[in-house]
């Protein structure tokens, strides 16, 4: 693992997981610090906590906020959009979020807005069209603020199209995370994806994120989730590993059993070497890093070294 620099730019460290907490029940200590130097010693570099909501980004800031190489990102999830409705006064919600991106964002810790976008897949939490009204808002946000866009699209490409299109004038860059979608989707969706373990569960899955330029790709975990099971095409990819033991006992030298943690974003960028079928897995590393910096972090460009062209077999 020695001279790999990743940047995992999907954590959703405000989960209770993170907390010991497992289904309304505390298993173990909270844990974060133990997470963080897996994932140091791993060669992760930096990672950005995902906000999901008003509550959730107040506390991925704070969170972030605790060590130089954790950032943020502020906005409302697509499942969570009733919170706006049910705030009472929507305005005076958005008002609260462009404040907190606007602190975090002059501490130079809030890195985009996000995670914001359309998930038909879970209309039952949101219906459509709530979804649809504060996504296009959230566009304000980077406007006001110069940032990227951190997006989220499941089952709804069209309408996602359709105000990304609209709202092209209010942002200049952003990503599509945990990509799990078809090459057109890819095709219609923002120049850079973010690869994690639910992009490589199928084998289809992985001629789709094979296709994909390098120079289009981040990674991230998404943990708690999104972990590289052993059922998943991707799986005979990976090299590295980290031994685990069930929550009931808990060991802090050991990850916790179906709980991701950063450290693993190795392991999707295994697998995306053997999608790219290229054994230069550090010159793949600094492709990678160079694009998530170009988006998250653009004062670091020339801290990342040129990549190489790993496509093609």
């Amino acid at each position: 693992m020695a001279g790999l620099r990743m940047i995992d730019i999907a954590v959703n460290f405000t989960d209770g997981m993170f907390k010991g907490i497992y289904n309304n029940r505390r298993c173990h200590a909270a844990d974060l610090p133990v997470v963080l130097q897996r994932a140091w010693n791993a060669g992760v570099d930096r990672i950005i906590v995902t906000g999901g909501s008003l509550q959730e980004s107040r506390e991925a800031l704070a969170i972030a906020e605790t060590d130089g190489r954790l950032f943020c990102t502020v906005g409302v999830h697509p499942t969570r959009c009733m919170e706006f409705e049910e705030s009472g006064d929507p305005e005076l919600h958005f008002q609260e979020l462009l404040s907190l991106a606007r602190q975090g964002a002059e501490k130079g810790k809030v890195v985009a807005v996000g995670e914001c976008g359309l998930d038909y897949d879970r209309t039952h939490f949101c219906s459509p069209e709530v979804q649809k009204r504060y996504f296009e808002r959230q566009f304000e946000l980077a406007a006001a603020l110069k940032l990227p866009m951190f997006l989220h699209m499941r089952a709804a490409a069209e309408d996602f199209c359709d105000i990304l299109s609209r709202n092209k004038h209010l942002f200049t860059t952003g990503v599509a995370h945990s990509f799990t979608g078809s090459a057109k989707d890819c095709d219609l969706l923002l120049k850079f994806t973010g690869i994690n373990g639910c992009s490589l569960k199928t084998p289809e899955n992985l001629s789709v994120v094979g296709a994909i330029p390098i120079e289009r790709l981040m990674i991230e975990t998404d943990s708690p989730y999104c972990e590289i099971k052993s059922t998943h095409a991707g799986n005979r990819f990976v090299t590295s590993a980290w031994p685990s033991k069930k929550k009931e006992k808990y060991d802090p030298d050991f990850m916790v059993k179906g709980r991701n943690e950063p450290c693993t974003v190795r392991q999707v960028l295994e697998v995306l070497a053997a999608c790219k079928c290229t054994e230069d897995i550090h010159g793949l590393a600094r492709t990678i890093f160079q694009n998530t910096c170009r988006v998250f972090f653009p004062q670091d460009l020339d801290a990342a070294a040129d990549g190489v062209n790993g496509d093609g077999c």
